[in-house]
């Protein structure tokens, strides 16, 4: 037996989406077999762990819960929390934690400050001017333009970028957040970036202490609508690895991005310990940063996760108690599809209360099922509770198997005005 299986300890995991379901069904494999808390969780989630029903993003309900419970370990999946300051409340009562504090999580809480990060530490981004009036806007875009990328500044749920091909589309896009404030406060400053074309790459790297550890690269597909095409989600799919950006060029992309960015921070005294998401252009002039993320992407996490070949507590540990060692995360040689189940009328207003079916044929068939937007009915029945409701995720010898496999599972599965896309992964 393993030394670690007979040692018992505690896991508060926060959140309650697909990607916090992935945390803690990797978590249950753990040979620590640890006790998982998750708050909130979902209705998936609960089948898995402990569910507390508290305010992710209330740093004195979620300390309370994690000294009630004796918590060994916290790991905090949103943004939200991070950048309300969770991190640090729970690292303050002397709970190791997997989540950077307030002060760094602003790489993600505000583009405008991540740019200046990004500048300062030489890292490869587009041009970019930050405004607060249409006027400002539109002078933005005449000098960057006329294809770019408007976003609001702060947290929108990944729902706050809009890609323009024409002035009046980025005008529309201005608009919408400095006039009719749809992003209440997150939109009430925009940054307006020059158009990259190119492929996408997410490349996450754990970090603690200045030391980091890469996950392999993976691919997320944000557009609601095949080939690309619609409004942009939360993220519709995502693969795991993608032949495009093979191990070495990864730790290049680590060495050229991630690692400055972490230097820049601690010289201005802001540690980072967590999750340091880069979501990549592969440019015909080389790669830029197109955003961070500071916690694991959602849903990069459901197609990296299961391909994780080390113990994932004692990776979660290590992050969080600054003995994390320089080398790149260890996963497995297949690949990992992860396909996003979503609600009628996303990515605008989802409708909730469907009764889902199909959950235990897809899971039958190897699948792992990770819920996000669900809910239990009164009469005990799993239901639609949110725009992303499910990812489906299987793993392959390669990344063509993987994806049969995953939209086979998800075949199992509906509820009416389900929304999937069926070219995710396709073409690798």
């Amino acid at each position: 037996m393993c030394e670690h299986a007979r040692v018992s300890a505690t896991v508060l995991v926060v959140g309650g989406g697909g990607r916090e379901h992935a945390i803690v069904r990797a978590l249950s494999r753990s040979n620590r077999r640890p006790r998982i808390v998750c708050a909130p969780g979902n209705a998936g989630i609960a089948l898995d762990a402990e569910c507390v029903p508290v305010d992710a993003t209330d740093a004195g309900e979620v300390t309370r819960l994690a000294r009630s419970i004796g918590a060994d370990l916290a790991v905090i999946g949103p943004e939200a929390p991070l950048v309300a300051g969770v991190a640090d409340a729970l690292r303050a009562e002397g709970i190791p934690t997997v989540g950077p504090g307030a002060a760094a999580a602003r790489l993600e809480g505000s583009k405008a400050f991540s740019k200046d990060v990004m500048v300062a530490a030489g890292v490869p981004t587009a041009r970019a001017i930050t405004v607060t009036s249409v006027e400002e806007g539109m002078a933005a875009v005449a000098e960057l333009g006329p294809f770019v990328a408007v976003k609001a500044d702060g947290l929108a749920a990944g729902k706050g970028v809009v890609v323009a091909h024409d002035p009046d589309t980025a005008r529309s896009a201005l608009d919408a957040c400095l006039t009719h404030g749809v992003f209440g406060d997150a939109g009430r400053q925009v940054v307006v970036e020059e158009g990259l074309t190119g492929n996408e790459v997410s490349l996450l790297a754990v970090c603690s202490g200045g030391v980091v550890s890469r996950f392999p690269a993976a691919r997320d597909y944000k557009p609601i609508g095949e080939g690309n095409t619609g409004p942009n989600t939360g993220g519709m799919g995502s693969v795991s690895p993608i032949p495009d950006i093979p191990d070495d060029m990864a730790d290049r992309l680590v060495d050229e991005v991630h690692r400055p960015v972490i230097a820049e921070l601690e010289r201005r005294g802001i540690p980072f310990t967590g999750v340091l998401y880069a979501g990549l252009m592969m440019t015909a002039d080389g790669p830029r940063v197109l955003e961070f993320n500071t916690r694991f992407g959602d849903p990069e996490t459901q197609a990296l996760l299961p391909r994780l070949d080390e113990d994932p507590y004692d990776l979660m540990e290590a992050i969080a108690t600054g003995t994390l060692e320089d080398r790149p995360v260890r996963t497995s040689d297949d690949a990992c599809v992860a396909v996003v189940l979503a609600a009628h009328g996303y990515p605008g207003t989802p409708r909730g209360g469907d009764v889902i079916s199909g959950l235990e044929a897809a899971a039958a068939t190897g699948a792992d099922v990770f819920h996000a937007g669900t809910a239990t009915d009164a009469e005990g029945r799993i239901v639609t509770a949110g725009g992303r409701v499910l990812a489906v995720a299987r793993r392959g010898a390669t990344v063509a198997a993987a994806r049969a496999a995953a939209y086979d599972s998800a075949s199992h599965i509906s509820w009416e005005g389900m929304i999937m896309r069926r070219d995710i992964a396709s073409g690798l």
